[in-house]
């Protein structure tokens, strides 16, 4: 089983690279074996067409990445997802992501009762969510709900099944000195991912 990384940031001079490169070497550094699904550098459609919306019941797809991404998650016990946060949220090439890879069905992503959703990635161990923003946490967190930590990590990333579930975030990121983005990226650097 390996560490999988989900990268959504369509810049590599970003402080979001820096992360994803930090990120690389702690596992390297750690001997740990990963594989990079960088959703821009892929071209990734995040967009639904007809087609694709008529196959999603039926668990079914007309796009090759959506399949490899799939068989990816499917091999991972560790997910850390990278992303930025804009206007409070996720990008939509992370919501796209989200929408477009998780199919219905069984031995896919999820599976739907009549009492919820069933997770199917119960492979899925640990789940690490490293975000930045111009919003420090406690402004998410206070003034603008909590969306991410209570949407998108505690429900949508736990009814999928992903376990034990973390939320690392760099705010202010836009006035940050470059000795605290040192800082955190040395954090980074040291972090235990399992």
């Amino acid at each position: 089983m390996k560490t999988l990384i989900i990268y959504c940031h369509p810049y590599d001079k970003s402080f979001n690279h820096a992360v994803l490169t930090t990120v690389k070497e702690n596992l390297i550094q750690n001997k740990r074996d990963f594989n990079i699904i960088d959703l821009y550098q892929d071209s990734f459609n995040p967009i639904y067409d007809q087609e694709e919306l008529r196959l999603f019941h039926e668990g079914g797809t007309h796009d090759p990445l959506v399949k490899k991404y799939l068989t990816m998650l499917k091999r991972a016990s560790t997910i850390i997802f990278i992303t930025p946060l804009w206007w409070n949220s996720i990008p939509g090439m992370l919501k796209g992501f989200i929408d477009k890879v998780m199919k219905e069905g069984t031995g896919l992503s999820h599976t739907v009762s009549k009492t919820g959703i069933h997770g199917e990635l119960t492979n899925i161990k640990h789940t690490y969510v490293l975000t930045t923003s111009t919003s420090p946490k406690f402004y998410l967190r206070l003034f603008c709900g909590n969306a991410i930590k209570k949407i998108f990590i505690n429900q949508t990333l736990r009814q999928l099944g992903m376990q034990d579930r973390h939320w690392l975030h760099f705010g202010g990121i836009t006035n940050s000195s470059l000795a605290r983005r040192q800082k955190y990226l040395s954090k980074i650097e040291k972090y235990n991912f399992k």
